[in-house]
């Protein structure tokens, strides 16, 4: 493994199930597989490294989650392709997620970079870009 590949990123979420929900088709789409499971948590993996969704306790609920705080701004995957950033899109629109920034998709990170970018049910951006 090459040094400073991220080993794992772990993720504390208000609603496990709703959470688990929203994120097991994109990943798997992408190619990760279930790995752990646990009845506060589960996560993805791909290669060596995995994703964990864990519920956090109701007394940290108090708060929400906001990507202007300090914190976690974004989660960015690679897509294979345009095609697959287009059909992850229409996945999406299907399912009834909010797309960021339509009004410059898909060039929302410029005119050479190719993504779509939506927000999962705590409202974390999530962001696919193409190759």
């Amino acid at each position: 493994m090459p040094k400073g590949v991220i080993h794992h990123v772990e993720i504390n979420v208000s609603d496990l199930k709703g959470t688990v929900e929203f994120w097991i088709w994109f990943l798997e789409e992408l190619g990760y597989d279930q790995f752990q499971k646990w009845e506060g948590g589960k996560s993805w993996r791909l290669g060596e490294t995995y994703i964990v969704f864990v519920q956090t306790e109701e007394r940290f609920l108090d708060v929400p989650y906001h990507r202007r705080r300090v914190g976690l701004n974004h989660l960015a995957f690679h897509a294979v392709s345009r095609e697959q950033v287009d059909a992850i899109t229409l996945k999406l629109k299907d399912k009834g997620v909010t797309i960021l920034y339509t009004d410059r998709h898909p060039y929302s990170g410029g005119k050479d970079y190719y993504a779509v970018f939506f927000e999962d049910p705590d409202r974390i951006k999530v962001e696919l870009v193409a190759p």
